[in-house]
């Protein structure tokens, strides 16, 4: 307990503390009991922890990042809208804290703790979480945004892509779906060529497709690390130029449209000319990223 709101862990409420979300974050209600379960089933080895007021109307997941234990992050911050004007915020966002200074972390971020996060960080539309952690020292530190692709457009139809899958043939290059088979070496290629946080997102995904040439993967494309969201992808650096991304990228987004998705958000966006050139994407949900240090 601590305080006098009786802030408790809540790391197994799971499914409680996905309600609470959906109530009270009007701008990811549909997708927040299905974030909440991927905050609860990180990389084995992050620490972290839920924590929550005695009736589940205010909560916090808060982590240390496994790159650099000195850094934690607030993953989450969720108060029921009846809840609100009553300091439930302040007190969890305190105890994440103090939590996080007991793990030896000296600074603490509000933005997305790589490979398993809900968002970049703060969106701009959330106004009064931004208020309430300037409030209490946060500085603004960056700004990430994410863009939307439309799934209905034809650049995101099956069929459409049948002359660029050939066009690459001709290249010797496949376009292939990575099943449960393929999985491992898809993330040996990503871990080797990028990051474990990627090849984490790439083997956790719901659907992944990669490039193959003399046998030997090029490229690769994941969706679903986070519901409704397309990313990581990446192409070594000796196939760019090909296509292969594009390729990649469309083969993503209609089997995400067939799945019944009607658009997708490409996370913490840097190459905005090639989303929105290859796919119509446009940049739409903007994020301010926080840090504070616990000296």
């Amino acid at each position: 307990m601590t305080g006098n709101l009786g802030i408790r862990d809540a790391s197994g409420d799971v499914a409680a503390l996905g309600e609470l979300a959906a109530a009270a974050l009007t701008f990811d209600a549909a997708e927040a009991p299905r974030l909440v379960a991927r905050l609860a089933a990180p990389p084995a080895d992050r620490r972290w922890t839920a924590l929550a007021t005695p009736d589940l109307d205010a909560a916090v997941i808060t982590s240390v990042s496994t790159r650099d234990p000195s850094i934690g992050h607030i993953d989450l911050l969720a108060v029921d809208p009846g809840a609100r004007g009553a300091g439930r915020g302040r007190a969890l966002v305190e105890a994440a804290q103090e939590w996080l200074r007991g793990e030896g972390v000296t600074t603490v971020r509000v933005a997305g703790n790589p490979p398993c996060y809900a968002w970049p960080g703060i969106d701009v539309r959330y106004t009064a979480a931004a208020c309430l952690f300037e409030s209490l020292g946060y500085e603004r530190e960056q700004v990430a945004w994410n863009m939307t692709a439309d799934l209905s457009t034809a650049a995101c139809d099956e069929r459409a892509l049948a002359d660029d899958v050939e066009r690459l043939a001709g290249k010797g290059v496949a376009v292939l779906a990575a099943g449960p088979g393929e999985r491992a070496a898809v993330g040996a290629f990503v871990r080797e060529e990028w990051n474990e946080s990627w090849a984490w997102e790439a083997e956790q995904a719901t659907g992944c497709h990669y490039a193959s040439r003399d046998g030997e993967i090029i490229g690769f494309a994941a969706w679903g690390a986070r519901p409704a969201w397309f990313g990581p992808m990446g192409t070594a650096p000796a196939a760019r130029g090909l296509g292969v991304g594009g390729v990649l990228l469309r083969r993503c987004l209609a089997e995400m449209r067939a799945a019944g998705l009607a658009s997708a958000q490409i996370s913490w966006v840097g190459p905005l000319r090639f989303y929105s050139g290859v796919v119509g994407a446009r940049a739409e949900r903007v994020f301010w990223l926080y840090r504070r240090d616990l000296r």
